[in-house]
């Protein structure tokens, strides 16, 4: 199997997952199970709201669950699909804790689907590839990560 979509950082996949349009998938090594999330910035760009694959339509079966606000994740409440000690919740809520203390789990992958985390289009430069954005919006996207993050602080 390929590594090429897996993230080796933390840095670069909380980056990518608060990129706007980021699709990833989070994977147990120990029991192989794993979660795949939508993440999508608001107009503003100041929440980003998080979805779980919950049916057989990778495109379109997400159900909302949460969202992210000043780079901390809160779970939805009654609008919410998921309960919050739901095992696909609890999981994006450990893994975003853990990314926002800039370590990766050793025992989770963090993969990408290929595409660009904040506009969606296909990645074909390597080291795009391998952060998971693409260059364009990789020099925008420095910016607004770094703001993201400060305001996590």
């Amino acid at each position: 199997m390929s590594q090429r979509n897996l993230f080796t950082s933390a840095a670069n996949a909380r980056a990518f997952m608060a990129a706007g349009k980021a699709t990833v998938t989070l994977q147990s090594r120990r029991t192989d199970t794993r979660f795949t999330y939508k993440i999508t910035a608001s107009q503003d760009g100041n929440i980003h709201f998080v979805k779980v694959l919950s049916g057989p339509d990778n495109e379109n079966n997400y159900s909302y669950f949460g969202y992210i606000r000043r780079g901390v994740f809160f779970h939805g409440g009654a609008k919410a699909k998921a309960g919050y000690d739901a095992p696909s919740v609890r999981a994006f809520d450990w893994t975003w804790k853990m990314l926002a203390r800039d370590e990766l789990p050793a025992l989770l992958e963090i993969w990408h689907e290929g595409r660009c985390g904040r506009c969606n289009r296909k990645l074909t430069v390597p080291a795009s590839i391998a952060l998971g954005i693409g260059p364009e919006c990789g020099q925008r996207e420095h910016s607004l990560s770094q703001r993201f993050m400060a305001e996590a602080c």
